[in-house]
This record gives C-alpha cells, structure tokens and sequence, in this order.
C-alpha cells in the first residue's frame, strides 16, 4: 500500500470535523488535532483546515516518521493507523514487540529487518491485538471503544 492509498483509507475513519467533549484531541478535521495543525503553521479555523495540508502532516508526521514505505507492504497500513491513532512512539512499540525487537518506540534498520523476516500475518495479528488490548484500557474506551474496535477490525479484514 502507497501513502495516498493509505491517506484515503484513514479519511474513511478520520474524515470530518469534530470536536466532541470526550475528545482529549479537542477540535479535529480529517483527523488532525488543532494542536497538531497549529505545530504545522495552521493558523486558520479548525473547520477550514485543508485537506492538502492534512495529506501534508499525515505524511511527514506519521507515515514518513514509521519509516512505512521501507516496511513489508502488509503491514504499512496497521503501522500508520496505530501511529495516527495513537501516537508514532507507542506504533513502532507495538510493532517491535510483535517482532521481538527493541522496544525502543523508534522504528529503525533493525526494527525493519525483523519485520521482514517475520510472518506478516502473525506480525498484524499480534499488533493490533496489543493495540486493541491498549484501547480498551484507555479512560475513554467507554465513549469511543466501539469505533476503535470497528477500525481494527477493518484493519484485520481488508
């Protein structure tokens, strides 16, 4: 899966605005907190962001940071979710441990091999069951654990 390809899918599940009171993101669109926006220069209402620049920080910020496009094409996808989802670090965490590398929550050369001489099927099942487990453990599991748990298994099955 390429990046546009992958930026589409997340649109599916991140598109929009919002800005739900049981958000600790506050504001959003597309996904993008206003706090992330505004670390990119956006200046402008959060309902006005542009898609072009959420492409833009997608890219550079999550995609680009996990290293995707050196990863196993089967597992890009469930590594930039997680990483949108929930932060870049905790990502390549669940990553590493699903293939016995460093935990070090920074996915590099060693990270990248091990992947790939990994089964990807046991490599997705087992990140995105610690991911799951994660959620569920989260405070606000209660008010968005149903979408959470429809992503990852979209995610699963597609």
């Amino acid at each position: 899966m390429d990046f546009d390809t992958a930026f589409n899918r997340l649109l599916g599940f991140e598109g929009g605005y919002s800005n739900d009171a049981a958000d600790p993101g506050g504001k959003t669109r597309f996904g993008v907190t206003e706090a992330e926006a505004r670390r990119n220069g956006y200046e402008g209402d959060m309902q006005d962001l542009p898609q072009d620049l959420a492409r833009k920080i997608y890219k550079a910020n999550y995609w680009d940071a996990c290293k995707c496009e050196s990863l196993p094409e089967t597992v890009r996808y469930d590594v930039f979710d997680a990483a949108v989802n929930s932060g870049t670090g905790q990502a390549a965490k669940w990553l590493q441990a699903a293939v016995g590398a460093k935990p070090d929550g920074v996915i590099g050369k060693d990270t990248i091999a091990a992947v790939a001489a990994s089964e990807p099927a046991v490599v997705r099942a087992r990140m995105n069951g610690a991911r799951l487990g994660f959620m569920t453990s989260l405070p606000t599991w209660s008010a968005f654990g149903k979408g959470w748990a429809r992503r990852i298994a979209s995610i699963l099955t597609g």
